[in-house]
């Protein structure tokens, strides 16, 4: 049996890092560790194939070689995945589709031969089984959350792993949190699922048998749910385990509470994680409390931020506008807050509602969600109805992403977090691939860009003043020249979007709900 792991194209957002990528000659950011995961079910006997549509093309001809094509995806590959779809029923190959996606729209791709819904440790060896034998069923669905156990070791060899910045891993699913515009929780469940710690080390083991020796995502969306065995277990086995090694960092999510534990802060630094993802959402009160967001309450935001940073953390952060209680004061306040805080990597978009979330029930018995969910927050669009005015939203969100990545103002952010920012004791040492990628910030940004007047400023009082954030001071000023290019184009497209009319979506139903058993 032949089958073809066939990952869509991502559209040009700010996490897609394409300018960035130039700097270090990759393809892709991170590589599909759904589709290597599954491919570790496949019979031993069967060929597999993994094709990234992000990093290479995919010929008929390597359609026509597969029985089955297998495709998984998130929402804001959508456009891709229909011209998969397309390509296949051309060719007559079948396909069968997994991921969040189709586990939250299943009804959008009659076209789809089998969906394989929800959890693939499940869902996807029933299919195996059913399909090999003649007698495969087109929806296979699932309301039990598998142990976490049971999850193989993907097989990372399927990779050109040359093509990606980052390779991935996960250690857990769920979050024990309630932020009401989330499907993580409707997909994956309130209480946290983790591998065992010899099960997430063996995954290491097999990366680093791969021959990788760079950044490591660990793509929980809450990597902190469970401290007391971070604590007591996996953060000392991964001190040990990469005690003998160079090269490794890491990058995770995770809740913003991770600022109240000391101990677990020095121990995840002591591991080599070097970057966090953290969902801020708002400074505003009235819109945390909104979106049930308890873990953000309470406490003091910008505090906790530098306290990361101090720490040696790169903070990362997502942040919306568009709740019911924003006012119009809340895009200033939102820009203040971002600049104050240091974040460079600062994610702001309108508010959203997935399928299956709290917040699109309530919504949509409001008669406040329409068509149109891109799945990505940043593209100046939402399926909601808003409260404020739609035209004064839209205004205020094109300002304050204009405002913020143009070079004044993340060049200001950079010199914050380089103020805050104490890395680990150790000397500079740069790789040939940041060297490669130093040289050409001189060039691609200290000649060529309009922020040439900042860089230069920044690279003398870096060289003369903490020289030892140098290669954290190159990566800013890379995601910089990114962020202010995706920007641009963002705004502009924004601002050419007509306005959308409120017609909310009427007796609309889809067939996935989340009604997992916990």
């Amino acid at each position: 049996m032949n089958i073809l792991l066939l990952y869509p194209k991502f559209p040009a957002t700010f996490w897609s890092f394409q300018h960035a990528l130039r700097f270090i000659d990759k393809k892709a950011a991170n590589p599909p560790l759904g589709l290597v995961t599954v491919a570790a079910m496949l019979p031993e006997t069967w060929n597999a194939r993994l094709i990234d549509l992000n990093v290479e093309p995919v010929s008929d001809d390597q359609i026509v070689w597969a029985d089955l094509v297998l495709v998984s995806a998130m929402t804001v590959q959508r456009k891709s995945v229909n011209e998969i779809i397309q390509l296949c029923h051309k060719l007559e190959t079948p396909i069968a589709a997994g991921g969040p996606l189709f586990s939250c729209e299943p009804d959008e791709f009659p076209e789809v031969d089998y969906l394989i819904l929800n959890e693939g440790e499940i869902t996807f060896k029933e299919f195996l089984a059913d399909f090999a034998s003649g007698h495969a069923k087109r929806v296979y669905d699932t309301q039990v959350y598998p142990e976490m156990s049971i999850s193989p070791i993907p097989r990372f060899e399927l990779l050109n792993m040359d093509a990606y910045d980052t390779l991935s891993v996960q250690f857990s699913r769920g979050c024990p949190y309630h932020c009401d515009f989330c499907n993580v929780t409707a997909l994956f469940g309130h209480k946290p699922r983790l591998k065992s710690t010899r099960q997430f080390i063996s995954e290491l083991d097999a990366l680093y048998k791969a021959g990788w020796r760079r950044k490591i995502f660990i793509v929980d969306d809450n990597f902190i749910g469970n401290k007391r065995l971070l604590k007591e277990e996996v953060l000392p086995a991964l001190i040990e385990w990469r005690r003998d090694k160079v090269g490794f960092q890491f990058i995770t999510e995770a809740s913003i509470n991770l600022a109240d534990d000391d101990e677990l802060i020095d121990l995840m630094v002591q591991a080599g994680f070097n970057s966090i993802f953290i969902s801020i959402e708002t400074p505003s009160a009235e819109g945390l409390d909104e979106c049930h967001k308890t873990q953000n309450t309470r406490r003091d935001l910008l505090r906790n931020v530098h306290k990361l940073q101090e720490a040696g953390l790169q903070v990362m952060a997502g942040f919306i506008v568009g709740f019911d209680s924003d006012t119009e004061d809340i895009f200033q306040r939102q820009y203040d807050f971002i600049q104050e805080s240091g974040i460079v990597t600062a994610m702001v978009g309108l508010l959203q509602a997935p399928a299956g979330t709290e917040l699109y029930a309530r919504l949509k018995a409001e008669g406040r969600i329409r068509e149109g969910f891109s799945g990505d927050n940043g593209d100046g669009e939402t399926n909601i109805i808003p409260k404020m005015d739609s035209s004064i939203l839209r205004k205020g969100y094109v300002d304050l992403v204009r405002q913020l990545f143009e070079p004044a103002s993340v060049y200001q952010r950079i010199d914050t977090l380089l103020q805050h920012h104490h890395p680990q004791k150790a000397p500079v040492r740069l790789t040939w691939t940041e060297m490669k990628a130093f040289f050409r910030t001189m060039i691609w940004i200290g000649v060529q860009s309009d922020a040439r007047w900042y860089y230069w400023r920044l690279f003398i009082k870096i060289v003369f003043t903490h020289p030892a954030r140098l290669p954290l001071a190159i990566t800013m000023t890379v995601y910089a020249y990114h962020f202010n290019k995706m920007s641009r184009e963002h705004v502009r497209l924004t601002e050419a979007l007509p306005e959308k009319p409120h017609r909310p979506i009427m007796g609309r139903k889809y067939s996935y709900e989340p009604t997992h058993v916990k």
